[in-house]
């Protein structure tokens, strides 16, 4: 007995293939001689060659440290052979600009395409029959199908009683006409609105500000975690303030909050207090990043650099006490706080 599964499986975007010169999301699926194998996340997974000459533009010493299997970034396409389904792709070409305005549409376009495709499954619908009639259009019109759906959180009608399709019908006399209809059943539309408005619920930001802290002076740690504390204390219920230690003389202060602009606040805040309370020990603190929003990929590449720092420290072996003071005086701390916020 044969069953009619629904087609789940569809690209973001109405067009095929990117465009040359445009950044695009990948993931690394395989290693091969000249490059390596990726999926473009955005275009239903189709498959792309970055070559090693295109990873970086300094000297390769090493290619597992610039691309791995697994891997999720944004890179510059370069040829797109649409006959033969070629696509060429560089990691080095990217710019910060391109890397920021590819995961802010990317990050966008993955929630629509969670909804689109949970509501297709749920209604046993085809994904990309909703994406032609639903999606697409708002795509069109809107710039992103994402800042649609955040209207229709408040006013549904308004933006899905505007989309619709033509059908063929056989009309009174034998002939075939065409008829305008809404573009999806009341079904759908109930469940697409219940499936945005249960998604489409803001977000917090990640904020975060890169420090520099020293002390000199004897006690140098305990100076040092009394201005960690104080800038801890700069932080609300809605926004609190965590200090992390990356490795001496480096911190990072890290805030969540849905308000970006009280974030950047708070985080200046605890930058002061931090920096008044150990200037009163003839410490010297200096902000190597101000407070801003940063990516999920930014927070990650941070993990995952603190993560490789603990390994090393590991690693390393010696007469730890008879180094202590020294390392006092650089402003390092006890390794159960190292990676931690002070608590009380």
């Amino acid at each position: 007995m044969s069953t009619n599964t629904p087609n789940l499986e569809c690209r973001m975007y109405e067009a095929k293939y990117p465009e040359v010169d445009q950044a695009v999301m990948i993931q690394v699926k395989s290693m091969a001689d000249s490059g390596a194998y990726v999926s473009l996340l955005e275009y239903n997974n189709i498959e792309g060659m970055i070559l090693f000459s295109e990873l970086s533009r300094r000297r390769i010493r090493s290619i597992s440290s610039l691309i791995k299997v697994g891997r999720i970034e944004p890179v510059m396409v370069l040829r797109v052979d649409k006959e033969k389904g070629y696509i060429d792709l560089s990691k080095r070409r990217v710019s910060e600009e391109d890397i920021q305005a590819c995961e802010e549409r990317y990050n966008k376009s993955k929630l629509v395409h969670s909804i689109m495709r949970h509501v297709a499954e749920t209604m046993s619908i085809d994904l990309e029959d909703l994406y032609i009639h639903v999606s697409w259009p708002l795509y069109r019109k809107y710039g992103h199908a994402f800042e649609a759906f955040k209207l229709i959180v408040n006013d549904p009608d308004s933006i899905l009683n505007s989309l619709t399709r033509e059908v063929k019908e056989v009309g009174p006399d034998g002939q075939e006409v065409k008829k305008v209809i809404p573009a999806i059943s009341e079904e759908v539309k109930d469940a697409l609105v219940t499936n945005i408005r249960r998604r489409m619920t803001p977000q917090p930001l990640k904020i975060r500000a890169d420090i520099e802290m020293k002390c000199f002076q004897f006690d140098g740690v305990l100076h040092i975690k009394e201005a960690m504390r104080k800038a801890e204390a700069a932080g609300n219920k809605d926004c609190p303030v965590k200090i992390k230690l990356v490795a001496p003389p480096a911190y990072v202060l890290n805030t969540q909050t849905l308000d970006k602009e009280q974030g950047i606040a708070i985080l200046n805040k605890a930058i002061e207090a931090c920096t008044e309370e150990i200037e009163c020990h003839k410490g010297k603190l200096t902000v190597k990043e101000a407070p801003r929003a940063v990516s999920e990929r930014e927070d990650k590449l941070l993990a995952e650099h603190m993560a490789k720092l603990g390994r090393e420290n590991e690693d390393v072996s010696g007469d730890e006490d008879s180094e202590e003071e020294e390392d006092t005086g650089m402003g390092e701390i006890d390794v159960e706080n190292s990676g931690h916020g002070i608590t009380d």
